[in-house]
């Protein structure tokens, strides 16, 4: 009897243990797994890094590049604290990019596809601008494009607007144009014949000279193609736009003038700098089509 006392007191005894062992193991396995990766090898740490995360190596200089801008931007001291924490968000920011690119949010998500574009993009370019061009490259721009860098001419005009209401043929508006014109080839002051049968502007042309650009703003594009047709003094026939009818009178006007490179070499520079930029982009697209398989259910552009 006190032998099969003795012997449930010794297995009671060893049931604890063993249960305290096997936690002690599990331990180790999980510790174990910790220091591999998901594919079960270890994880190698090159010399330039600080972490490891799926085997993707977060780079040393990213990591003192961030500990540069908390500097720059706290009063406090760096410390191992502020070391481990901005090591943490590197690691906790690059868990999260992989689940995002495992959920697929890179391929269904359109701010992640133009925040991924945009990225590339500007790696692309501003690689290209990097370089700073010499100056007989600069002078040659200049010479190959002088139209473009050419003082855009300006002209001063008046015009009297014609308004047509909200879904009218404009018929009357028209009859009170030509009304108007023949006035003012009788010799009636512009002003008066203005006054008298034009509607009022919501956004009055300034009594200045204008670039075309800028004049077209006011007026559109289809009564600033009158206007360039006109000669100084003249009066153009009724232009239909689509706010009304016009009558346009060039009373001033200055030609397009080309000026000199010494003048506007940083503008050339920047000029050729982003032409640059854009010609490396383009050729950088052409060649990923060339090494894609794209299709598409439209015809392709010749």
């Amino acid at each position: 009897m006190k032998q099969s006392e003795a012997n449930e007191s010794d297995e009671g005894q060893r049931i604890p243990w063993l249960l305290g062992l096997g936690a002690a193991c599990g331990l180790l396995m999980a510790a174990y797994g910790i220091l591999e990766s998901p594919s079960g090898s270890k994880q190698i740490m090159p010399a330039d890094a600080v972490a490891v995360v799926n085997g993707e190596v977060l780079r040393r200089d990213n990591y003192e590049r961030l500990l540069a801008g908390f500097a720059s931007d706290s009063r406090n001291p760096i410390d191992d604290e502020v070391r481990r924490h901005i090591l943490d968000r590197m690691i906790e920011e690059e868990l999260l990019v992989q689940r995002a690119l495992a959920l697929g949010l890179a391929t269904v998500d359109r701010r992640v596809r133009a925040d991924l574009t945009s990225s590339l993009i500007e790696s692309v370019v501003s690689g290209a601008e990097e370089r700073e061009p010499e100056n007989d490259e600069l002078r040659s721009f200049y010479a190959e494009e002088a139209a473009f860098f050419a003082r855009p001419g300006r002209y001063r005009v008046d015009q009297i607007l014609f308004r047509i209401p909200y879904e009218d043929d404009g018929q009357n508006a028209l009859e009170r144009a030509r009304a108007a014109r023949a006035e003012l080839v009788a010799g009636v002051p512009f002003e008066e014949v203005a006054e008298r049968l034009g509607d009022e502007e919501i956004s009055p042309l300034p009594n200045t000279l204008l670039p075309a650009m800028k004049l077209r703003e006011y007026i559109g594009p289809t009564a600033l193609g009158a206007v360039m047709e006109l000669e100084t003094g003249e009066t153009s026939l009724p232009v239909r736009s689509g706010i009304g009818i016009h009558l346009l009178r060039l009373t001033d006007s200055l030609p397009s003038t080309s000026l000199p490179f010494e003048e506007i070499e940083d503008q050339v520079r920047r000029e050729y700098i982003r032409r640059t930029g854009d010609r490396a982009l383009r050729s950088y697209l052409e060649q990923l089509r060339a090494e894609s398989d794209v299709s598409t259910a439209l015809p392709q552009s010749p």
